[in-house]
């Protein structure tokens, strides 16, 4: 029998997971359905069936439970704003309790409610003791299993939202990325961006997301194109480059007369300078193959390509 493995969300802006729904047929993408995880039983929304789903990373794919009832979805409207009085309560309590440095950014219940996981950040690298605060909040919810999981600088900018530091309404993490990838220093540098931490460091004081964007079209394009240093000759006479400019498929050239004038071109404009000079110095040379006829081998066509023409003609 087939499988029909179904994408569930359980954030708005959150990571796919895979299930089961051949149980389901009638689910369809936009759906809720409640679901067993490693976190207890949880309600989410079906994004979409997944033609070549991936392996299942233990053994099988885990079967929906049901598809969930409008009961259901007020249950979750209602643990949601439970969410917020909970959130609220922490942090209340993590003040008294004399927590410097701990933030709070969430509660997530179970979708039984008989589990609220906080999930918090705080800047010492050691994992902080939380005793104080989880008996304080067992006292005024004791019916509570109360969880702590720590999360990123990032994944808490992506729970706050608010303006992206390049002055968007909203920010990536928490507008569409899903997951976040790893960015480096050599993105911003193969993109020619400046590395000014003003220019690169986002809301969340990680570099910025969108370093990665375009960071492959530009390796792409400057394995194509001629290098800093690099002599070529352009419709203008000979230059150096000076720079690349990757998405235009172009450079900046300094052309060698006497203003050292400088120019762009296309990458379709320019032959590089060494194999024309390659070229020049065959077709300066003797032939030693072809003395006392006519010349068929590259001599011949060397010639005409330092000279602007084509290859002559050969009888076969």
């Amino acid at each position: 029998m087939e499988r029909t493995i179904v994408g569930i969300r359980f954030q708005k802006i959150g990571k796919l997971y895979h299930f089961d729904a051949t149980r389901e047929p009638d689910l369809v993408p936009g759906d809720f359905a409640v679901v067993e995880t490693s976190r207890g039983i949880q309600l989410g929304q079906v994004m979409g069936i997944i033609a070549d789903p991936p392996r299942p990373p233990k053994g099988t794919w885990k079967h929906i439970k049901r598809k969930a009832t409008a009961q259901d979805l007020i249950i979750r409207q209602s643990l949601e704003q439970r969410e917020v009085e909970l959130m609220v309560a922490a942090r209340a309590a993590a003040s008294d309790k004399g927590y410097q440095g701990l933030k709070i950014v969430k509660a997530e219940f179970s979708f039984d409610g008989g589990t609220v996981a906080l999930l918090y950040n705080t800047e010492d690298e050691g994992e902080p003791n939380l005793g104080k605060l989880r008996a304080a909040l067992k006292q005024e919810y004791p019916d509570l299993n109360v969880e702590f999981r720590r999360v990123g600088p990032r994944d808490v900018a992506k729970i706050l939202g608010g303006m992206g530091a390049c002055g968007l309404a909203s920010r990536c993490c928490s507008t569409f990325l899903t997951e976040f990838s790893p960015i480096s220093i050599k993105m911003a540098k193969a993109q020619g961006i400046s590395l000014d931490p003003a220019e690169i460091t986002g809301m969340c004081g990680r570099l910025r997301c969108c370093l990665i964007y375009e960071y492959e079209q530009y390796v792409e394009a400057r394995k194509i194109l001629p290098k800093r240093g690099k002599k070529v000759v352009t419709p203008m006479g000979e230059g150096v480059v000076l720079d690349s400019i990757p998405l235009k498929d172009s450079v900046i050239v300094r052309l060698n007369d006497e203003q050292g004038t400088r120019a762009e071109f296309l990458k379709h404009e320019l032959e590089p300078w060494d194999e024309l000079e390659a070229l020049r110095r065959k077709s300066e040379g003797a032939c030693d193959r072809h003395e006392g006829g006519g010349c068929t081998c590259g001599k011949a066509d060397a010639e005409a390509k330092t000279q602007g023409g084509e290859p002559p003609e050969t009888d076969d």
